[in-house]
C-alpha cells in the first residue's frame, strides 16, 4: 500500500504460467493480472483498475510477483516523467499535429531530443533546448555532425 499525492493505492498481482505454451509471443514466462485500488485520503472517489500483461520473468512465486510489481510501477514513473517533460518543454498537449503517423513521429522526435540532451549530461532539458535553438553548432555537435 502506498500513500502519496493525495491518495492511497494498494496493488495485487496474480501470476500464471499456464499460457506459456499457448501465447504467440517468444520468451513468455508468465502472464499477469494487476489490480489497483485507489481512494483519496478522505476515503472517497474510490476506483478499481485492472491491467493485464506478459513478461519474460519465470516463476509464479512471491519474489516474481514483487519483481513484476516493481517493474510495472517503475515503467509508469518513467512514462509519466517523460510525458511531463515533453508537455512542459515542448508544449505537446497543444500540438496541432493529429492525423496519420504525425503525432507518433513528433513524440518520437521529442523523445530523441530529450534523450540526446540527457546523454550529453543536461539535467534541465528546457534550458538545454533553448541553448540548442540559439547555437545550432551545439545541436550539430550533440548528434555527431560537427
Amino acid at each position: 500500500m502506498d500513500k502519496g499525492h493525495g491518495r492511497i493505492e494498494s496493488r495485487r498481482i496474480f501470476l500464471s504460467s499456464k499460457l506459456k505454451g499457448y501465447a504467440d509471443f517468444p520468451h513468455v514466462g508468465v502472464t499477469f493480472r494487476l489490480e489497483r485500488h485507489v481512494t483519496d485520503l478522505a476515503g472517497k472517489n474510490a476506483r478499481h483498475e485492472v491491467a493485464y500483461g506478459l513478461s519474460s520473468i519465470c516463476g509464479t512465486d512471491h519474489r516474481a510477483g514483487e519483481r513484476l510489481l516493481g517493474l510495472v510501477r517503475g515503467h509508469w514513473g518513467i512514462e509519466n516523467g517523460l510525458h511531463w517533460r515533453r508537455d512542459t518543454t515542448y508544449d505537446e498537449d497543444r500540438s496541432q499535429i493529429r492525423k496519420g503517423n504525425g503525432p507518433r513521429v513528433m513524440a518520437t522526435l521529442r523523445n530523441l531530443a530529450i534523450s540526446i540532451l540527457r546523454i550529453a549530461g543536461s539535467e534541465a532539458i528546457a534550458s538545454a533546448t533553448r541553448r540548442c535553438c540559439v547555437r545550432v553548432e551545439t545541436c550539430l555537435r550533440l548528434i555527431g555532425l560537427k
